[in-house]
């Protein structure tokens, strides 16, 4: 398997973006490409991304509206062949469906529970389980419309896995190194090598690795290269 990373490109710079995938690939398994690089540069920015030298993406458009809505959405981004697409679980089975069906050759990948959402927002929002039982509930909905793979917090990955085929992967953000501290939205973490331990098997990173940049490139490449080696 290549490199159980997927590094988040978190810029709205197209030729920032291409140079980080540039000063990486060598540890990276795939890039994540979010909802503000999308509406800044399309899909021709992603073309551009996969340029640098073939690599894979994941396409975090986390899609969330009427089934047919999804599915002509989806049908759009198809032809840029990502890796990975994600939809909202809670969209419903037919929702996720509809994604599958328009794009059969991308994993759709379902998102469960937020990992910036603490308890209490899960309760707010009107979640009848807790975090652990909405999130095991949502993959096990999203894996039976079709699903290839699940996004949780690092908290939710035992639960999942006993629940979806071995097959349909499970990608976990809500990761930090043991060397960074907590100073962002993430509520819901642990380390990269103790979530792959917990059976995830990808881990998104992105400010761990992309602030080395303001360093220089060869920073980037080194930091990539040191956390990969940790989680052989």
């Amino acid at each position: 398997m290549k490199s159980p990373i997927i590094l988040a490109l978190d810029t709205p710079q197209l030729d920032v973006a291409k140079r980080w995938v540039d000063c990486t690939q060598e540890s990276i398994g795939a890039y994540k490409l979010g909802l503000e690089f999308f509406l800044t540069h399309g899909s021709e920015g992603v073309k551009q991304i996969q340029a640098v030298s073939d690599v894979d993406i994941f396409l975090d458009l986390k899609l969330h509206d009427i089934p047919n809505t999804v599915g002509k959405a989806a049908l759009q981004v198809a032809s840029l062949s990502p890796k990975f697409l994600t939809v909202h679980a809670a969209g419903g089975q037919a929702m996720i469906k509809s994604a599958v069906i328009s794009c059969p050759d991308v994993a759709i990948t379902a998102v469960t529970v937020l990992t910036s959402l603490s308890e209490n927002d899960v309760q707010e929002i009107g979640f009848k389980g807790n975090s652990l039982e909405s999130a095991v509930d949502l993959a096990r909905l999203a894996v039976q419309a079709g699903a290839k793979a699940i996004v949780c917090s690092p908290l939710e990955i035992s639960a999942i896995s006993e629940v979806i085929p071995q097959h349909v992967r499970i990608i976990t953000p809500g990761v930090r190194p043991s060397d960074e501290t907590l100073n962002d939205d993430q509520n819901r973490v642990m380390t990269p090598k103790q979530a792959i331990d917990r059976g995830a098997h990808y881990v998104v990173i992105g400010r761990p690795i992309t602030r080395f940049w303001e360093t220089g490139a060869d920073a980037m490449r080194d930091r990539a290269r040191t956390l990969v080696e940790e989680l052989s």
